[in-house]
């Protein structure tokens, strides 16, 4: 090959690489959970924090995720799942943005089974980090529609509400969702994970999601868990405390 040809294909192969955003490059992230539906995902050069909370009501109790992150993704400005409370960019309204190398995707969806005349609606997130494709709905109840199943695609890693109450996929409505979507690693989150709920909770445990999903492998990983950029095709749940 002449030299301007492999200069120009070097050129060419240089460009590529620069235009790839950073925090979308393989290698895997590492997630920590603060209970609730707050968790911390590191990888790929970027540090989202999802669904910040006040210790009241369902997160009663639990220690405030009180962290940096580069990137705060809110499903809500309620105080369980939207508080002001962590450093970072806060998002909380649908739209398209990128922050810290990740491109990220808002969608509007109804808070709650009855179109959202109660409490609203919230935000499903969509991010690509580490070389895994994200879905987070840890704030909703309504159901998935057909153009919101396209724009979720099938998820790497889905991190979804499964407690029940007024404003949180029952384990039931949940496992439903996991099976349209089809997710490699689905995280349960909005949940009680003591004996009995705190006051004013009307949300239940992790179990009846876990029965609504037998035969489904289940991996109980502590705090915190690691995965690679590339995963397993077939689903696994991932239950974080």
């Amino acid at each position: 090959m002449p030299l301007p040809s492999r200069l120009s294909s070097l050129i060419a192969a240089a460009g590529a690489v620069a235009l790839t955003l950073p925090a979308q490059a393989g290698g895997g992230v590492s997630i920590t959970s603060y209970g609730h539906s707050a968790l911390l995902i590191q990888g790929g050069g970027a540090t989202v924090l999802v669904n910040p909370f006040k210790a009241v009501a369902c997160a009663a109790g639990l220690n405030e995720p009180r962290v940096r992150a580069d990137v705060v993704l809110a499903s809500s400005r309620l105080p369980d799942e939207g508080a002001a409370v962590a450093t970072g960019k806060l998002l909380v309204s649908p739209g398209s943005y990128r922050v810290a190398g990740l491109k990220i995707d808002g969608i509007s969806a109804p808070h709650d089974r009855v179109g959202g005349r109660r409490f609203g609606n919230s935000t499903l997130w969509r991010w690509q980090q580490g070389g895994l494709n994200f879905a987070h709905l840890g704030g909703t109840a309504g159901s998935i529609s057909p153009e919101d199943k396209v724009l979720l695609g099938r998820p790497d890693v889905l991190i979804i509400g499964v407690g029940g109450g007024a404003k949180v996929y029952t384990g039931s409505e949940a496992a439903e969702v996991v099976r349209e979507l089809q997710p490699r690693r689905v995280i349960p989150v909005q949940y009680v994970s003591g004996k009995t709920a705190p006051k004013n909770c009307d949300q239940s445990g992790v179990q009846p999601f876990l029965l609504a999903m037998a035969g489904t492998p289940v991996k109980r990983t502590g705090a915190s868990v690691s995965l690679p950029g590339k995963l397993s095709d077939s689903t696994q749940i991932l239950v974080m405390r």
